[in-house]
């Protein structure tokens, strides 16, 4: 049962530098203490003790503020990060050297008595505020951004971000020992970095792009129409300049600074 307690101490501090010392992150890391607690409550669970196991998890979410059902798998190395308002349901299993921060919910879709909570793989990685609802898998090292909504199945190495979740970036990496390395060395908290793209913004600029060439197939479908009929009247299109967004983008400014405070 607690066979692999060291692992699971020794990954706070892979994941977490503000973790010191070995007495810090045994005391003060709720995490932790849910995860011990899970420990000895699935042990109970698979027993079918399962009022006791039930206890015991109940205990430790008023310790805690982390609901993890005695019923779920956990492998090795599992970080809880900050863990106030983790929900971890009874059919959910998680991989190894997974990682998951405060507000996350691994959460089912159905009321059926059978897997209705995910599968999270090795390395993967929720952010902060995540929801991932129903009994489908999170491959290998992806990771969830953090208020992401997901509903259906991420592959491996893969990035989700958004409500619903959509894929911004995946990787090919079939070398376990390469992932491991990038890992220590590049680990993305929250399931984010800050080079990654922004879905938003990729979208917008497809559709200016796309716009774009409208507009150069429209001027030479004028000037066409302007060589075959001399009396077309070619309306010229409004121009589009930066001062014309300047009020706005100086509107919002004044919105986001703090009220002036009076000295009275």
């Amino acid at each position: 049962m607690f066979s692999h307690l060291k692992e699971d101490i020794s990954s706070v501090f892979h994941r977490d530098p503000a973790a010191r010392n070995f007495v810090e992150v045994l005391t003060c890391y709720p995490g932790l203490h849910a995860l011990l607690f899970h420990r000895i409550s699935h042990w109970f669970w698979q027993r079918r003790l399962k009022w006791l196991a039930r206890f015991l998890s109940t205990i430790a979410r008023w310790l805690t503020g982390i609901e993890i059902h005695p019923g779920a798998q956990i492998g090795n190395r599992f970080f809880i990060d900050h863990g106030m308002g983790v929900v971890i349901g009874e059919t959910a299993i998680i991989g190894d050297d997974v990682t998951l921060y405060h507000g996350v919910t691994l959460g089912g879709t159905s009321w059926s008595k059978g897997k209705r909570h995910p599968t999270l793989n090795d390395g993967v990685v929720v952010g902060a505020g995540a929801k991932i609802l129903g009994p489908f898998e999170v491959g290998k090292n992806a990771k969830v951004g953090s208020n992401a909504v997901v509903t259906k199945e991420v592959p491996a190495n893969a990035t989700v971000v958004g409500i619903p979740g959509r894929i911004i970036t995946q990787q090919d990496k079939n070398d376990s020992a390469q992932v491991q390395k990038d890992m220590a060395e590049k680990f993305d908290a929250y399931g984010m970095s800050p080079d990654m793209p922004d879905p938003v913004a990729k979208s917008l600029g497809v559709m200016l792009d796309h716009m774009h060439a409208v507009d150069r197939k429209l001027e030479c479908m004028a000037l066409k129409m302007r060589e075959m009929d001399s009396s077309f009247e070619d309306e010229a299109l409004p121009e589009l300049n930066d001062e014309d967004f300047k009020a706005c983008c100086d509107e919002e400014a004044d919105k986001s600074k703090p009220p002036a405070q009076s000295d009275s």
